[in-house]
């Protein structure tokens, strides 16, 4: 019988929850430096989402996407390349 392997490591931002902490350190770990941007866009994009649902009364800033990941990954990703900005504020709809 096959068992599971579970993370034991705690999660470092709770409103994220572990995907999230997960996606960061596979892109963080990602030698293809086209990749990891795409990578740490999608996850942009889903931190944006859930800060939405999560903190309805409170700003979603860019801003803030940046340092919580550059805070999850221990500053291994970065997020200063035009395009990581350009699609987090792109309006639903909008290409």
């Amino acid at each position: 019988m096959e068992t599971l392997n579970r993370q034991t490591t705690p999660i470092r931002m709770r409103n994220y929850g572990r995907i999230i902490q997960d996606m960061i350190y596979v892109a963080s770990h990602e030698q293809d430096r086209d990749a990891r941007e795409m990578m740490t866009i999608y996850i942009g994009l889903c931190m944006k989402q859930k800060n939405i649902i999560w903190n309805k009364e409170q700003d979603t800033s860019i801003q803030r996407i940046k340092d919580d990941i550059a805070t999850i990954s221990k500053g291994a990703l970065s997020t200063d390349f035009p395009e990581f900005e350009e699609t987090i504020n792109r309006k639903k709809g909008k290409r």
